[in-house]
C-alpha cells in the first residue's frame, strides 16, 4: 500500500532525514513517534506533496508521488498539527466549499459532506458556525474535510494536539472506527500510551533515522528480549538461586523477597527449558517471564540506545 524508501531532506547543511524507510499495509494504522526535530512533519509534508525531497522514493498504491506529483491530491488525506478554519462559515458551508475544491457539487456534495461528518460525530454540529466549535471538534471537522475525497491513506500530524483528556478520547475512538472499517493511517504523536492502544504498527525515529519499525508485538519482543526474566519463587528460593548460578545463559541473579530477577541472554526456547529445568528442581513458581516495557518505555530505551 505504502512503501516510503531511502527518502532523504536537507535544510542547508542540516540533515532533516537521512534514509528513512518503512511499509505501511492496508487497513493499518501507523504511529509514527519521535522527539521535536526528528524528522516526523518533514516525513508526512513530503508524503502530502507540500514539500520535495533531496532523494528516495514515496509509493502510494503503486504510484510514485514524488514522481508524479498531480496524484498526490487523490490519494493522500492531510490533516497537519494546526490548520486554518473559516470561523464565518457554518460546518455544512465549510465541508460544501471544500468538496467544491474537490470537484464534488450539487446533491453529491451535500450527501457526501453528511456522510463524512456523521463519520467523525460532527453531523448534529452542521448547523453550527466554525468559530463557536471547541477545538477537538474543529479537529474532527478537519478530518471530516480529509476524508471527502476518500483518500487512499490519512496523514495526520500530532491530530491530537491541544485537546483536553475528553476530546483526545473522543478523537481516539473516532480513528479506532475509522481503522475498524479499513481506513490506511498514518499518525503521528508524543502520546505515546494512546499510539499503543490504537496503533497495529510503529515506526521510531530520531534524528532523521527510522530506529526501528514493525509490529508492537515484534517489536516488545525483540526489545523485552534485554530486559530481566521476573519470577516469583512460592517455595524452594535456595534451590532455584544454585540452580541458576549453574547456567551459562544466566548472567544476573538478584532477588526481593520471593521475586527473583534474572540477567538471561537465551531465546524464548532457552526461557522455556529453564523454567522446566527450575520446576524439576522441585522449585514452586507463582508468576515467570520476561519484564515489560510500555510503548513510553520503549521510546526511552530504543533512542538512548541509537544516542
Amino acid at each position: 500500500m505504502v512503501d516510503v524508501v531511502d527518502l532523504k531532506k536537507n535544510y542547508g547543511n542540516f540533515v532533516a532525514l537521512n534514509g528513512v524507510s518503512f511499509h505501511i499495509s492496508e487497513g493499518e494504522m501507523y504511529g509514527f513517534v519521535g522527539p521535536n526535530g526528528a524528522g516526523k512533519t518533514t516525513t508526512m509534508k513530503i508524503m502530502a506533496g507540500l514539500l520535495a525531497a533531496d532523494g528516495g522514493s514515496v509509493e502510494i498504491d503503486g504510484v510514485d508521488i514524488l514522481r508524479h506529483p498531480k496524484k498526490v491530491k487523490q490519494l493522500v488525506g492531510y490533516m497537519p498539527d494546526f490548520f486554518g478554519v473559516y470561523d464565518n462559515l457554518k460546518v455544512s458551508e465549510y465541508m460544501e466549499f471544500f468538496a467544491s475544491v474537490y470537484g464534488i457539487y450539487g446533491k453529491e456534495a451535500r450527501k457526501r459532506c453528511q456522510e463524512k461528518l456523521d463519520v467523525v460525530h460532527m453531523l448534529e454540529k452542521e448547523d453550527s458556525f466554525v468559530d463557536v466549535l471547541s477545538r477537538g471538534q474543529k479537529q474532527r471537522l478537519c478530518l471530516a474535510r480529509c476524508l471527502l475525497y476518500q483518500p487512499k491513506i490519512l496523514v495526520m500530524d500530532e491530530p491530537a494536539f491541544g485537546l483536553d483528556p475528553r476530546a483526545r478520547y473522543e478523537m481516539k475512538e473516532v480513528l479506532r472506527e475509522l481503522m475498524d472499517v479499513g481506513v490506511t493511517m498514518l499518525v503521528s504523536s508524543h502520546i505515546l500510551s494512546e499510539l499503543s492502544e490504537i496503533c497495529t504498527t510503529v515506526g521510531i525515529i530520531e534524528a532523521g533515522k527510522m530506529v526501528v519499525s514493525g509490529t508492537l508485538d515484534e517489536i516488545m519482543t525483540k526489545v523485552n528480549q534485554s530486559n530481566p526474566i521476573v519470577m516469583e519463587v512460592v517455595d524452594g528460593l535456595e534451590k532455584a538461586i544454585a540452580f541458576l548460578k549453574e547456567k551459562e545463559d544466566v548472567e544476573t541473579i538478584s532477588t526481593n523477597e520471593q521475586k527473583v530477577y534474572v540477567g538471561f541472554r537465551g531465546s524464548q526456547k532457552d526461557e522455556a527449558l529453564l523454567l522446566q529445568g527450575l520446576l524439576g528442581q522441585g522449585v514452586l513458581i507463582s508468576q515467570y517471564g520476561r519484564a515489560e516495557n510500555n510503548l513510553e518505555s520503549l521510546f526511552m530505551q530504543i533512542t538512548e540506545k541509537e544516542e
